[in-house]
């Protein structure tokens, strides 16, 4: 935790408490606590899916059930399976998880391949997908880092709501920036343990659930200021829209099973 990227305090702690509070007057502490439970649930799905073992085994409707259960990735499961064929998915995750790199290095390769598809993907939707993989996965190993959490092209998201002003994520690439998300991720989840503000007994995915809620808090609050009455009628509600951001609004039906 000595990076020199990260010197002096890390994690704007009273505004997170505050962002904690704001999200407690409109969903649950028990509710934030399911959503967290079903990130473990998610977790299951893709280890049994992604494990050494069994990747290269990857049959397309389970390919197709995991990518559904990420956001970015939800409404372009044909057009990356149809894109890369499934043997390709399967060897561009093998790599993403398991290449003699870097996780940054194989999340930017990962990215690259993914965002390389062409204009049906969103820019960013590589390594959203590839940090989402390598997370659930791999809880304990890896961060989670998306668009939401943090998107370099435009300074926005969830994290720089939350650390210093001083604290400078975006580091030019891909690999640089994953790093430095990683490391101010660390410090988070060690803040929110001793401050409480994520969901308690749900490690890592506690951590999840309190960035989902700030960039919730964040949402609903510039949405209902900005779009008109009836427009607002239509805006999920906050708990729902925490799940819908970590891909766990509804589990496809192979993962039901699962």
């Amino acid at each position: 935790m000595s990076d020199p990227i990260l010197r002096g305090q890390v994690i704007d702690t009273p505004t997170a408490q505050e962002f904690t509070r704001l999200a407690l007057e409109k969903v649950s502490e028990h509710d934030l606590g399911d959503t967290a439970a079903k990130l473990e649930r998610k977790s299951a799905i893709f280890r049994d899916a992604f494990g050494p073992d069994s990747v290269m085994s990857l049959d397309e409707e389970t390919a197709t059930d995991v990518l559904k259960m990420v956001f970015s990735s939800r409404r372009k499961t044909k057009v990356i399976i149809n894109s890369l064929t499934l043997d390709g998915f399967r060897r561009s995750v093998r790599g993403l998880l398991y290449a003699d790199m870097s996780p940054g290095d194989r999340l930017e390769e990962f990215a690259s391949l993914i965002d390389g598809i062409g204009r049906d993907i969103a820019p960013g939707t590589g390594h959203d997908l590839g940090s989402e993989i390598l997370h659930f996965t791999y809880p304990e190993r890896y961060w989670l880092w998306t668009r939401w959490m943090w998107n370099p092209n435009t300074g926005t998201g969830a994290l720089p709501l939350v650390v210093m002003d001083e604290v400078d994520l975006d580091g030019g690439t891909v690999s640089e920036t994953y790093r430095r998300i990683n490391l101010a991720l660390s410090f988070l989840d060690g803040v929110g343990e001793q401050a409480g503000f994520r969901p308690e007994g749900h490690g890592v995915f506690g951590t999840d659930v309190f960035l989902a809620s700030v960039y919730s808090v964040y949402m609903y609050t510039t949405l209902r200021m900005r779009m008109t009455q009836e427009f607002n009628r239509i805006v999920p509600e906050l708990g729902d829209l925490v799940q819908r951001l970590l891909g766990v609004n509804r589990f496809p039906a192979v993962a039901e099973v699962a």
